[in-house]
């Protein structure tokens, strides 16, 4: 596979409003460090595109994939937060990449988070494993192998090695940095997908002008936010940002998906090539669709600069505002779990079996596909009954980053942030593993219903799964102790004296009106 390497630094092309105020020698020794650094990831034409049910292969290239890791503290207290322009992280890839990480430069597995942006138009990463039916029956091999979105075995240890790389890069480019933590709000790019309707169920995507809509099915998280770091001349040498929105407005080809317009935006405009890590978040009933609106949808390229732009220009002004200085600490905790998943009956995978054995034109194709995954859950459950699950905390001073392994649905994030203590909280999905959408309990109730909630081999989680990760977020997050955002240096108390020091009214200003 042809690669293109990346080693960024977040070297500035100019100064512009990418500079921070200079740096005092004297405070380098209070500063929090911080490195970035990114690889590229992207996939050769030809090989599949993941994030549907069935096989798709990439034909063109538009834009690289990248692995972006930020790696923030010193010593034992080190943290490293990785981006990955990918639809999800397999957990395997993570507990192998951690542990390389750890033998190269000291991480604890514990501190690393591995996020996956959701990229539907990236390299192949899933959906079936290399090897993951290898027990089944000939016919689920079939399925699975054969007629279903798979990952590549080089592509998966490509994606692991430059993982490994970019957080090992990262590291050494540790350098004492002023960091500014800030949020932003986008709230016109993003609409939640699932509608109530007047059946009394919920619909994922009911289409444009359904008259049956009744209201949105559930909310979506509006807020923008972001770390920067700037090295001792006061460049910005790279952010993290997180944002909740799909990333399904696949533009032309292979591509970052409208992650790569975040980049750009804000590169261009600060003039910099800082590294921008961006971490997913909990999206998993979000997309850029806005299923109300009047107007004729957008091309995936059009889609695509307009989330992009419009979160990027939200990023710009939250870094244009927000103050640099001294942060800490950095600290990590997690919890892996173990979760029950929710099974087809008997008589389902009886049906599914004689469905799948028929032409999909026949029992149409979206039954036959549902009964395939129907199958291949079964298969998959009689080789790994359990879910094993992850929830993380990482702190970087007064932010705090709560990931969980699946598409999780939004109200999860908006809940964790109400009982986080910190500041700023970042919730994080598809992060150190993957066990598909993780539906509300309402949503899998008697009104609830929608793609989402469908039993797949890729969705099956039992339905508490998303309030077990919600709380042991919050839990996680309650036992960090939160840093101090940086504060601008107090103005010194006004003077009246006319001829005292500054502050104090100004000369020109302080007259009464002159009318002659």
């Amino acid at each position: 596979m042809k690669r293109r390497t990346f080693l960024t630094s977040g070297a500035t092309l100019s100064g512009l409003a990418a500079m921070a105020p200079p740096l005092a020698a004297a405070a380098n020794d209070r500063l929090l460090k911080a490195g970035f650094a990114e690889r590229d990831i992207t996939p050769d034409i030809g090989m599949e595109q993941p994030g549907g049910y069935g096989k798709v292969f990439h034909r063109k290239f538009h834009d690289a994939c990248k692995v972006r890791a930020a790696v923030f503290g010193d010593g034992p207290q080190r943290v490293a937060l990785v981006g990955i322009d990918s639809l999800v992280i397999p957990r395997h890839v993570v507990l192998s990449a951690r542990e390389a990480i750890r033998a190269r430069c000291g991480i604890a597995p514990g501190s690393i988070m591995v996020g996956a942006s959701h990229s539907h138009s990236s390299g192949p990463v899933g959906m079936v494993l290399p090897g993951e039916y290898d027990h089944a029956s000939p016919l689920i091999r079939k399925l699975a192998y054969e007629q279903s979105s798979m990952a590549d075995a080089g592509y998966l240890s490509h994606v692991e090695s430059e993982i490994v790389r970019a957080v090992t890069v990262a590291d050494s480019l540790r350098e004492p940095s002023r960091c500014s933590f800030g949020v932003g709000h986008e709230g016109t790019v993003a609409f939640n997908r699932r509608f109530r309707m007047k059946n009394g169920q919920s619909w994922t995507h009911p289409g444009q002008g359904n008259p049956d809509i009744v209201e949105p099915a559930g909310p979506i998280d509006p807020v923008v936010s972001v770390i920067g770091a700037y090295d001792s001349d006061g460049h910005l040498t790279g952010c993290v940002v997180n944002y909740a929105c799909h990333a399904t407005t696949n533009p032309d080809g292979i591509s970052a998906n409208w992650i790569y317009y975040l980049e750009r935006t804000i590169q261009s405009v600060l003039g910099s090539r800082a590294v921008v890590v961006f971490l997913q978040g909990f999206c998993g009933d979000i997309t850029q669709v806005d299923n109300r609106s009047p107007w004729k949808s957008p091309t995936g390229e059009q889609y695509a600069r307009l989330v992009g732009g419009s979160i990027g220009a939200e990023v710009v002004k939250v870094l244009s505002k927000s103050h640099a200085g001294a942060a800490g600490p950095t600290s990590a905790s997690s919890e892996v779990i173990s979760m029950n998943r929710r099974l087809p009956s008997r008589a389902k995978v009886q049906q599914a079996l004689a469905t799948v054995s028929k032409d999909p034109k026949e029992v149409g194709t979206t039954n036959w596909i549902f009964a395939k995954e129907t199958v291949m859950l079964d298969a998959l459950a009689a080789k790994s009954p359990k879910l094993e699950v992850e929830v993380q905390a990482i702190q970087v001073g007064p932010a705090v980053m709560v990931s969980a392994p699946g598409e999780m649905f939004c109200q999860f994030g908006l809940d964790i942030r109400a009982g986080s203590p910190f500041p700023i909280t970042m919730p994080v999905e598809l992060a150190n593993g993957c066990v598909g959408y993780i539906a509300t309990e309402e949503a899998l109730g008697p009104h609830g219903g929608g793609y989402e909630t469908r039993l797949t081999s890729y969705t099956n989680a039992e339905p508490s799964a998303g309030r077990q990760m919600a709380d042991i977020g919050v839990k996680l997050a309650k036992g960090l102790t939160p840093g101090k955002i940086p504060e601008p240096a107090k103005a010194a108390p006004f003077n009246p004296d006319p001829e005292g020091s500054a502050p104090r009214p100004w000369s020109y200003g302080n007259v009464p009106p002159e009318l002659s």
